[in-house]
């Protein structure tokens, strides 16, 4: 019934954006006038899946599918939305059937031009998760495997002037699911107690001066709070802070920048309900049952003062640069990012990151930095939405899973991404790296966990290019793995796609997709290695 209403929200809230946002779009007339494409389609396709090793099976099936890509920008409002409900019927292989809903949407809408926006988002995905790791993967390759992510978001945000003082404020709430059928367990078949759904709470305000603005230098007061509650053993990370902030330029493009202020973040969680051996009682997906009447735990509790001190450079609108190094949560913290356009084919984005927070956490806020400009890249023979975008501003990745324990974390990382126009080619590729410390409770079920550091790294990568007025050809490739600080077992996925469509008429098209996938996990005894091969039909309305 969750899961219904769940999915149900989900496809309400793109089709809101779907609706609403070329109607906004349409509105307005902004120089160059709204840009708007909204392009619903529906597929049918016979698919071949053959297991190469350590097997041969070889599986058919039919794929039905209906979806819709948007894109409307305008003056004061923009939106991008991929949103696919796909359908697979077996032919006497039950566990081949299946349904799915994935897609990513952006969208804002300013109420008050130039000062107060809406803006929300939302994601769905489609994943498999070994041994406590999420990796992307052809779902066909053990179907007890699978899982599905949802996220989503809105708020409002505020940017405006009051004399020499510029006000901004942001307020958002987010929900996360991950969903999965089947308990997950460890390489010795115990069972990983992963997130299952956490509601966010974030809010920030600032007022500041720019330099030269009555002043030599810029100065500003940010206060802010951002809390997750996690439903595993009822969690709850939460983060309150103040802090003044100074920017000293020395050139016209170069600036110290540095600030102080107090902290107070707390980790909290209840423990697991016992039986009457003491051992905790699990659920029927493998996670703990919380002990409502338990006493709340404290896992992290830190406050006091924070200060940071770095450097932004903004040599052209083509390129900025911001690294800062500080201490926070009681030790250095490490943060930055670099953009670089040299022109308007190609684009560099590069991004440092150092917080604490839940699984929901990490999908909300990429969720929530994700352009409102962009065009998914979907896996030409699943249809899935692997996470990886392009746009006007480059290409990035969202909702990449890594790590799906339950537990609080200090997730460090770093991610780049680069876009590259050549000739009538749009060539995109994602990298990066992610690391979890885990934070539980001492005395509660969760403690085996603290301190244990997971760590995903992924590539993804993706090329399109026009054949002529009538055909189009798309090759995908993605490289994940997945290093488990605990017993659960390291994994490797490792595939490539590529598809070719051409236009039989303005609305029909034909398309065929080869792919090959391989999974490698200390999880299992062998490797997993499969070919698909897809033929359809595309009708676009």
């Amino acid at each position: 019934m969750i899961m219904r209403v769940l999915k149900a929200a989900l496809l309400v809230g793109m089709a809101t954006v779907v609706v609403v946002a070329p109607a906004h779009a349409q509105d307005q007339t902004g120089e160059g006038g709204p840009r708007v494409n909204v392009q619903p389609y529906i597929e049918v396709s016979q698919v071949l899946s053959a297991e190469l090793s350590p097997g041969d099976d070889v599986v058919t099936f039919t794929q039905v599918a209906a979806g819709v890509d948007l894109n409307a920008q305008g003056r004061n409002s923009g939106a991008s939305v991929s949103v696919r409900y796909e359908r697979n019927i077996s032919y006497g292989d039950d566990e081949v059937d299946s349904d799915t809903i994935s897609g990513v949407a952006r969208g804002y809408v300013s109420v008050v031009p130039q000062a107060l926006t809406l803006e929300a988002g939302a994601l769905a995905a489609r994943t498999r998760v070994d041994a406590g790791g999420g990796v992307s993967s052809n779902p066909q390759v053990a179907e007890d495997a699978e899982s599905q992510i949802y996220s989503v978001y809105a708020g409002p945000s505020l940017a405006t002037r009051v004399g020499a003082v510029d006000v901004t404020g942001v307020a958002r709430v987010g929900y996360n699911r991950f969903e999965t059928d089947n308990a997950i367990v460890d390489a010795d078949g115990n069972p990983v107690d992963v997130f299952d759904d956490s509601v966010t709470y974030t809010g920030q305000v600032r007022a500041g001066t720019q330099p030269g603005d009555g002043l030599p230098v810029g100065i500003g007061v940010t206060a802010g709070a951002f809390q997750e509650d996690i439903s595993n053993l009822d969690q709850r990370v939460r983060d309150l802070y103040v802090r003044g902030d100074v920017t000293v330029p020395l050139t016209e493009n170069f600036a110290v920048v540095g600030g102080v202020g107090y902290e107070d973040v707390e980790i909290s969680s209840r423990d697991a309900l016992r039986d009457a051996d003491g051992n905790p009682v699990v659920d029927g997906s493998g996670r703990f049952v919380t002990d409502d009447s338990a006493p709340r735990q404290i896992a992290f509790d830190v406050d006091g003062l924070i200060w940071d001190v770095g450097v932004v450079w903004n040599p052209s609108s083509r390129t900025s640069l911001a690294a800062t190094v500080g201490r926070r949560y009681d030790s250095t913290t490490y943060y930055g990012s670099f953009s670089y356009v040299p022109n308007e084919r190609s684009a560099l984005n590069i991004s440092a990151y150092d917080g604490i927070t839940g699984f929901g956490g990490v999908l909300n806020n990429t969720l929530s930095g994700l352009s409102s400009d962009f065009d998914a890249i979907r896996n030409p023979v699943t249809g899935d939405f692997g996470g990886l975008v392009t746009g006007e501003d480059g290409s990035s990745v969202v909702g990449t899973l890594g790590s799906v324990r339950s537990a609080a974390f200090r997730g460090r990382g770093v991610n780049a991404s680069y876009q590259r126009r050549i000739g009538q080619a749009t060539a995109a590729i994602a990298v990066g790296y992610d690391e979890r410390e885990f934070i539980a409770a001492a005395g509660t079920v969760l403690a085996a966990a603290d301190g244990i550091t997971d760590e995903s790294y992924y590539i993804n990568a993706a090329l399109t290019r026009p054949i002529g007025r009538s055909a189009s050809f798309q090759t995908n490739a993605y490289v994940n793995w997945f290093e488990s600080g605990g017993t659960n077992g390291d994994v490797t996925a490792v595939g490539a796609s590529a598809a070719y469509n051409r236009s039989i008429t303005n609305k029909l098209s034909a398309r065929a997709a080869i792919a090959v996938d391989h999974f490698d996990s200390e999880f299992t005894a062998e490797d997993f290695a499969f070919a698909t091969a897809l033929l359809g039909l595309r009708y676009d309305f």
